[in-house]
């Protein structure tokens, strides 16, 4: 084909793309396309991202980390892909997973191991990215359970029954590398560090699509032991496949502070709820959704044994503001994401309800679109409210009652859009100016109740789409 015969065009998203012109249009045509996608292939950490990534931390003492390469899907050639979470004593454990009816096999396999032992006595969380384990059959819960047996081998003595969790997250649908895997437990163990290299390095072996390691921690007193310093560290995956229903995007979750596993279920449970169960991408709820928290008591004093008591009541404010810092990172980083959105629901008749409205405000492709179009069109979030589904009480949502408002986070005035069920004259220069921001709050008054609730939720972007079409390839 004659290079006089061929235009270059410029698409704005996806680079030059090369077509015949009118005169050869009978004929086959070359099409090339330069992609961008949001993971840079050689592994650096956009620029933008680099802050939400941390240079140092204060770790929970007892445990000890390493990521290590394994090379479970043949591209990756060097960055560490198999993280290992160990603990030097015992621990509770408390997890919740995916309600999504195809279950991965590492998800059936390490809620067995925590009901097998009734929460106690786990010692290690061992995960995979590159793929998911799912959807695998007998085969992939053998393979699951090859690893936690990997792990139990490398203590003294040999733990039995297990006390090692699986997760693993990647492509649904094909079967791990296993023998690559197994062949690189030992070293792992050999590897185990409390540093910040170590735990940063666990954290960037989760990832998949993710752009930067996501891994927070933070200290904190019980009225109890006021002269106790205890810790808190996270890291978490995801980016695409995010709308977990908890009740492809994991958690691991460890603290020093002794929580017996009778009680460190309901804590876990509560924060989630609140955390990772109220961010959303796409809308798609992942076979492997698993958000796991580990207690060893190694900073010593008295356990909490009720999350009704002084100690159980702090001990959730922090779990539950933990846990909403660490997801919202996950938001932050959805793939093809331009905006994070705080959608807060307020004054509704109950919390369930105000949730619901919220969550269905989230995932609204026609309110995700509109943001990334810079677009004020805040008919679209009043569809949504309109037509959230299963409200608990049908007068949650009276019209003439609900407001709707942009709030600026420069600390600004609020932008009414809506007031008691009538329309405000919006100032469109103002609009646009408040949604050139990256991060943007909705706020929904429903003037029902007293009751509030919180989703956080990002764009769609033409990059998303991207992404996602060559998500195998």
């Amino acid at each position: 084909m004659a290079s006089s015969h061929l235009k270059v065009l410029q698409h704005p998203f996806s680079g030059p793309v090369v077509r015949a012109s009118k005169t050869q249009r009978p004929l086959r045509c070359l099409v090339l396309q330069y992609r961008c996608y949001s993971a840079p292939i050689d592994g650096s950490i956009p620029a933008a991202k680099r802050k939400y990534v941390p240079t140092s931390g204060t770790y929970p003492r007892g445990f000890l980390v390493s990521g290590t390469h394994v090379g479970v899907k043949p591209s990756n050639t060097r960055f560490p892909d198999l993280a290992l979470v160990t603990s030097e004593t015992p621990c509770s454990g408390a997890a919740v997973f995916t309600k999504n009816k195809f279950q991965a096999a590492p998800v059936v396999i390490s809620r067995e191991v925590l009901q097998r032992r009734s929460g106690e006595g786990v010692r290690a969380i061992i995960i995979n990215s590159g793929c998911a384990n799912a959807v695998t059959g007998k085969g992939g819960l053998e393979d699951a359970t090859s690893m936690a047996s990997a792990v139990d081998a490398c203590f003294k003595p040999e733990l039995s029954p297990s006390g090692t969790l699986v997760m693993s997250t990647g492509v649904i649908g094909q079967r791990l590398p296993i023998a690559k895997i197994l062949s690189r437990v030992s070293h792992a163990y050999s590897t185990i560090s409390e540093t910040h290299p170590s735990w940063l390095a666990t954290a960037r072996a989760i990832c998949t699509t993710d752009t930067f390691p996501k891994l927070l921690s933070t200290t904190f007193t019980l009225p109890s032991s006021p002269s106790t310093t205890y810790s808190l560290a996270g890291m978490t995956k995801g980016a695409g496949m995010i709308h977990p229903n908890m009740a492809t995007l994991l958690g691991i979750l460890c603290t020093d502070a002794p929580i017996p596993a009778k009680t460190l279920q309901p804590l876990l449970t509560h924060a989630v709820d609140r955390s990772f169960n109220a961010i959303s991408i796409d809308g798609d709820t992942s076979t492997n959704d698993t958000v796991a928290l580990l207690a060893n008591g190694a900073a010593g004093g008295q356990p909490i044994t009720s999350i009704d008591s002084p100690d159980g009541k702090k001990m959730q404010e922090v779990l539950t503001s933990f846990t909403q810092s660490l997801s919202q990172l996950v938001v932050r980083d959805g793939e093809g994401a331009t905006k994070f959105v705080h959608v807060h629901v307020c004054n509704a008749a109950s919390f369930s309800d105000a949730k619901a409205i919220a969550s269905t405000i989230a995932r609204s492709p026609l309110v995700k679109t509109a943001l990334y179009g810079k677009d004020a069109n805040w008919g679209r979030i009043l569809c949504a409210i309109g037509y959230t589904p299963n409200l608990t009480d049908a007068r949650t949502i009276l019209p003439e009652r609900t407001s709707v408002s942009f709030v600026p986070t420069d600390g600004s005035a609020e932008l009414k859009l809506l007031v008691n069920g009538e329309p405000e004259a919006v100032d469109e220069e103002r609009a646009k100016v408040i949604l050139e921001a990256e991060d943007l709050e909705i706020r929904v008054d429903l003037g029902t109740g007293k009751e509030e609730a919180s989703y956080w939720f990002c764009d769609f972007s033409h990059e998303y789409v991207t992404i996602n079409g060559d998500y195998r390839t």
